[in-house]
Parts: structure tokens; sequence; C-alpha cells
């Protein structure tokens, strides 16, 4: 894996640069596998902000903070496309972010997961009635509500705020009744709704979809951030002409601003590919910078 060293000058072809993908921990490295699988020639750089989780119990102005802080910091880097894998970001802080590097007149896409979620499910419903999960600050947001909407006015989009459910997922401990019954409470409503989609509006669910599939029920479709997010990602960089042109396989790094080793250990289970190394970094003093 090749180290991503901080301030080293950007090749002339933007095409070699790596895409950055920051989340608020690990929860984010499900849709960095999707990535990972969809576009093998690109390289990644993943920034977990792990000191400051949980993002889905955050003030919103922490959030737009962090976005900052967390994009920054893949820019200094050379990252030629931003993908904002934190849904409870994306739905606060994507707009400020996107204003903030255009104010810095920097050509970088800024990506997040709601607008590509929203438009898979209200293709892939049947029946007009769709569910969320999601934490309490993407809920409060309203922004899959808002994306839902402007994609197809007719639907019908109901919300549950699950503000336990990714710390419970991270901890990685044995799965409990207790857990299913928490799992179960917050599905409830969905199946009271008849939904026949569910968005997984926090990237730490799908690690949990075996148990979710089984509460709702076969014939309800599961959407979740990083299968929509590839789409989004391959026509940003079509569009932009940045797509890698190396031939073999690219590279991918992983900054932390937590514990390195502890985000390794946990990280593997959510990637499903080997982490090797993981860089601490602290983002602290870039804003105090």
């Amino acid at each position: 894996m090749a180290p991503v060293l901080s301030g080293s000058p950007p090749p002339d072809d933007r095409r070699a640069l790596p895409i950055g993908v920051f989340d608020s921990g690990v929860g984010g490295l499900t849709v960095l596998h999707e990535l990972l699988v969809s576009l093998p020639r690109e390289d990644f750089l993943y920034l977990g902000d792990s000191a400051r989780l949980p993002y889905g119990t955050r003030a919103p102005h922490e959030l737009r903070a962090f976005a900052v802080e967390t994009g920054e910091e893949l820019l200094a880097r050379g990252a030629k496309l931003l993908v904002v894998a934190c849904n409870s970001a994306t739905a606060t802080a994507l707009e400020h972010l996107r204003r903030h590097v255009a104010a810095t007149d920097r050509e970088t896409d800024v990506i997040g997961v709601v607008g590509p979620e929203s438009n898979l499910a209200v293709a892939a419903t049947r029946s007009g009635r769709i569910g969320l999960l999601a934490t309490p600050a993407t809920v409060t947001s309203g922004a899959y509500e808002r994306a839902v909407q402007g994609a197809d006015a007719l639907t019908r989009l109901t919300s549950v705020a699950c503000p336990d459910l990714a710390a419970i997922i991270e901890e990685d401990a044995p799965v409990t009744r207790r857990v299913v019954e928490t799992v179960r409470g917050y599905c409830g409503p969905l199946i009271d709704a008849r939904v026949d989609t569910v968005i997984l509006g926090c990237t730490h669910y799908p690690l949990v979809r075996p148990m979710l599939q089984r509460i709702l029920g076969p014939d309800v479709r599961l959407i979740t951030s990083g299968a929509a997010m590839v789409r989004r990602v391959q026509h940003a960089l079509s569009v932009r002409d940045l797509v890698a042109t190396r031939p073999g396989e690219g590279h991918y790094a992983f900054l932390t601003t937590g514990d390195a080793a502890r985000f390794r250990a946990t990280g593997t289970r959510f990637l499903q590919l080997p982490i090797e190394e993981v860089e601490h970094v602290d983002l602290t003093t870039r804003a105090a910078a």
C-alpha cells in the first residue's frame, strides 16, 4: 500500500490523484468497499474522524466545522474528488462544504450519500412507500425527505431515528436478544407503514443487513450508501476527465483522528479487505492553523 505524504506536490495529471473519502469513524468503509470493488484502478485516501464520533448526535454547527476540517485534510493531500461517506455529515453539512471548497477556487466536486440513495430508493419502490433508518441528526435534518420528495412527490417517507444502533454495531459485541429486540423496535414503524423499500441511512447499518432483512421481510428492498454512490462517483470522474488510466489496481490508504490500532482492527471487519497501515492525524491542529 503506497504511503500518502502530507504536503506532497500533486502530479501534473490529476487523474493519478486519489479520491478522498471521509466518515465519522469506520462506518464509511462500507462505502469505500463498494468503490474499491467497482473502481479498482483508482487510488483512495480514507479519513475516519474517530476521535469525534458519533456524528449522529452532534449539533449542526459542529458537523459543518468537522466537514470543513476533514475535507481540507484530504484536499491538502491531493484528493481529486471528495466523498462524504457519512449520512449525518451529508445531511447537515454537504452544501456548507461545497461552498467552502468553491470559495477557495478549487475545481473539486464534493459528493454526499443522501441524493444517490434517495434516487435509488425512488426507482426501486413499487408502492411509493419508503422507509428510512438513520441517526437522529440525519432524521432531524429532513435531508432524505427533501431528496425523496424532489425525486418523486408522490412517494411517502417514514423515518425512524436510531440513536444507539451505530454504536452497537461499532462495538462488535456479540449479538444478544436485547440487540435483536432493539433493532426490531426500530423496524416496527416501517412494518406498520407497509414500506417496500428501506434506506439504510447510516454507513454502519449494512453490517446488520441480514438481521434487518429477516425482521423487515424478504420482499423489502434495502438501499445502502455504497451501492448508491458508485454510479455517482463514476459520473463525476467521467465529467471532469479524472478517471484513472493506470494499468492494474490502485492503492488505498487510511487516516484516523482516533486510535490507529483500534481503527485497523475494527476497520478490517467493515472494509472486508486488508488494512495494513493507519496514520494518526490531529485535525485540531489544522483547524487552529
